[in-house]
């Protein structure tokens, strides 16, 4: 039988991988946002994963009709699955595509999760669920697989074919097979694990171990500004040694880096141990937006600018750089703490869906900023098109301050940098 992929979930993740796939397979896209669908027809990805020229000439049909995928014989689970803000997974989901799936899964199917999950949950929690809607008998009548996305939005050198793939199954017949599918559009090779949850912790783990690399040069940032030592030099000159491993301070946000972490967490909670090290590390990173905003105005009393309704600039809202993605971007969290200061504050950027990011965060973001003149100015996404700015025009007066959480400006320029 031809193999025909069901795609389920068309994000930064879904998207990329239907346009890997229906290179050699007959691939359909679902996805339960109308807009989204509508725009995938038109062959406009706002995410910028996808050129419109690739979608005008791909064969992928796209869907929101469940039962368009009825007649796959492989699913492949690439939804999102955030965090509550009690910091313990949202497997909403998750769960509404096993739902999903199990009410149109035929015998001999495979479904293959991508979304990041804790060791354990796609056997633990999502089998059952798809048993009870599909009435099928897991590894006997259907199998799944686990296959962590590696996807890293708006990079365009390393792309989906380019970077190893994670491969697992639920028996050794369908490791076999479903490694066998990802080799057919991963250039750079395959990893097959041992087992589900090896690749399900392996891909967590991925993201925290970043994650604590990042939590412990934003700590020495945090340490450095007390002993008035620029961190960046510190970097620079302790980046002379080989082995010294390359990271920068900065906001810690996204999809992956600032919520896998509490996956791994919540998943060695239940078996009786609280991560120390995990933990420590996100709570550092969760409080770099206070640390910032705090900085800016400490800085602004010292030159002597009234801190009441002064004007601000926050340049970039998205989670990194030259990408439209605000995916727990950290900037909104600057925001709020400036504005309890009483500050007046526009964020720019020219990259990001307006109406979007007004409906994830309730601010609104500003469309010009031509002839606007600020006390403060906070550079904290290095987007390139920023480098086309005249920085220092938008200062009101000398006494201006400029703060580069990115080290993205010419030292000179800035009055402090993170």
């Amino acid at each position: 039988m031809e193999n025909k992929i069901g795609i389920v979930g068309l994000g930064y993740v879904g998207l990329p991988l239907a346009v890997a796939f229906s290179e050699h397979f007959n691939v359909i896209g679902y996805d339960t946002n109308i807009k989204r669908i509508s725009e995938l027809k038109n062959s406009k990805d706002l995410t910028g994963e996808v050129e419109e020229n690739i979608l005008l000439n791909s064969s992928i049909v796209f869907s929101n009709n469940l039962d368009s995928i009825k007649n796959c014989n492989i699913y492949i689970i690439t939804v999102p699955t955030p965090i509550y803000s009690s910091k313990t997974p949202d497997l909403s989901y998750l769960e509404s595509a096993c739902e999903s799936i199990g009410k149109i899964l035929d015998k001999n199917d495979h479904v293959i999760f991508e979304s990041t999950v804790y060791p354990g949950c796609t056997e633990e929690f999502c089998v059952p669920i798809i048993e009870k809607h599909s009435s099928l008998e897991f590894n006997k009548d259907f199998f799944v697989g686990y296959s962590p996305e590696r996807i890293n939005p708006g990079d365009k050198k390393n792309t989906i074919s380019t970077i190893v793939k994670v491969t697992s199954g639920s028996n050794e017949k369908a490791s076999e097979f479903i490694d066998s599918l990802y080799k057919k559009i991963i250039k750079a090779g395959t990893f097959k694990a041992s087992s589900i949850r090896v690749a399900e912790a392996s891909k967590a783990i991925e993201n925290a171990q970043r994650d604590l690399n990042i939590s412990f040069v934003n700590e020495l940032a945090v340490m450095f500004d007390r002993f008035n030592i620029d961190t960046t030099e510190v970097l620079e000159a302790a980046g002379s040694k080989w082995n010294f491993l390359n990271f920068k301070p900065g906001l810690v946000g996204g999809h992956c880096i600032s919520v896998d972490p509490y996956y791994l967490a919540y998943k060695s909670e239940i078996h009786g141990y609280k991560p120390q090290v995990i933990l420590s590390g996100r709570k550092v990173n969760d409080d770099m937006p206070n640390f910032i905003a705090s900085k800016c105005v400490k800085l602004m009393i010292r030159k002597g600018i009234n801190i009441l309704n002064s004007k601000a600039l926050i340049l970039g809202a998205t989670f990194k750089e030259n990408c439209p993605d605000i995916r727990n971007s950290k900037v909104p969290e600057i925001y709020n703490h400036l504005l309890e200061y009483g500050l007046n504050i526009d964020i720019y950027d020219p990259l990001v869906n307006r109406d979007e990011f007004v409906k994830e965060n309730n601010i609104e973001l500003t469309h010009d900023i031509t002839n606007n003149k600020y006390d403060l100015i906070v550079f904290c996404v290095s987007h390139e098109i920023f480098n086309q700015l005249d920085i220092i025009s938008y200062k009101r007066s000398n006494n201006s301050i400029i703060y580069d959480v990115k080290s993205f400006l010419p030292k000179n320029l800035v009055d402090a940098r993170l």
